[in-house]
């Protein structure tokens, strides 16, 4: 008896292993505006946020890419889920067995997983935003669970660490939203607030549709530009709240969302002729620079002295 035990609790060890392992694959594979794994966590950490990451980045892609009825695909996606997190992961997703160990592991919050699915439903249905406060309600399920995830594995407790993660979640978010302008219109999607294109004259399916942006878009484009970096701003706090290791990844995320607006900036807030992007060398630098002063504390945020 002792012996079959061992034997199923050695299967189960080795089940978790390899999930892990295929997440971190995943996470490296992936192009993101910022860098996913830090060199200084420890590999626990590294290997719980990896978890979560291929959580997140196969959630996205069911809501983005999945062929067939997306909708459908997300409620069986947010079945297993449940089933996973209430531990019983289905064997044959591996994605699904290492989240519910990193999950167990670190205490997390089983509702910051279904709000995520949750905002790629809403992708189905709603493509449209009557203003910022609906936008925002939306970042509350697509940005904000991803960023308590990542406090629950730095093992950052607190309501003020949760206010500040929420804001960098949302600055990233917002980031994202305007760098993307082409490739939601493509989706069927707009982020734009209908209040905030009304104040600028503008109707977004008339504009979104032309080959470069008008001189009104590009006038929203930077007023939505600086509202995100207001959010980055915000939150930027947070690193140094953070244990040292962490400081470097977390400020590095911020640099990421922060170093879009730019792009855009440089563009002249024109997104609909190319996509801006920031390539992995600047990454690295962003990382790599976090990294030489991670001890530090007080570091302005980019763009202020």
């Amino acid at each position: 008896m002792m012996t079959d035990l061992r034997s199923i609790y050695d299967a189960r060890i080795d089940e978790e292993r390899a999930a892990h392992e295929k997440c971190a694959r995943l996470a490296r594979s992936h192009y993101e505006n910022f860098p996913v794994l830090g060199p200084l966590l420890l590999p626990s950490e590294r290997r719980d946020l990896a978890a979560v990451y291929a959580f997140c980045r196969t959630t996205d892609d069911l809501g983005d890419e999945a062929e067939g009825d997306r909708v459908v695909l997300l409620e069986t996606w947010r079945r297993r889920v449940a089933a996973a997190l209430a531990g019983h992961p289905p064997a044959d997703a591996p994605v699904l067995v290492a989240l519910a160990h990193s999950a167990r592991a670190r205490a997390l919050d089983p509702e910051l997983f279904f709000r995520l699915i949750e905002a790629n439903r809403r992708d189905q249905i709603f493509h449209r935003y009557p203003d910022r406060a609906a936008l925002l309600e939306y970042c509350d399920h697509s940005a904000t669970p991803v960023g308590r995830m990542v406090l629950g594995i730095a093992g950052a407790h607190g309501e003020d660490l949760a206010a500040l993660a929420d804001a960098t979640s949302i600055g990233l978010q917002l980031a994202n939203f305007w760098q993307d302008l082409a490739r939601d219109r493509d989706r069927g999607r707009c982020y734009l607030p209908l209040s905030d294109c009304r104040r600028h004259g503008l109707d977004p399916d008339v504009e979104l549709s032309l080959p470069c942006a008008s001189t009104a878009l590009r006038a929203l484009v930077a007023e939505e530009v600086s509202w995100a970096r207001g959010y980055l701003k915000r939150g930027w706090p947070l690193a140094d709240r953070l244990p040292l290791r962490w400081r470097p990844l977390v400020r590095a995320f911020t640099r990421g969302g922060w170093a879009i607006c730019d792009a855009i900036d440089r563009q002249g807030q024109d997104t609909l002729v190319r996509r801006p992007t920031i390539d992995s060398r600047q990454r690295s630098r962003f990382l790599l620079a976090e990294f030489a002063r991670a001890w530090r504390v007080g570091v302005s945020p980019p763009g202020i002295a």
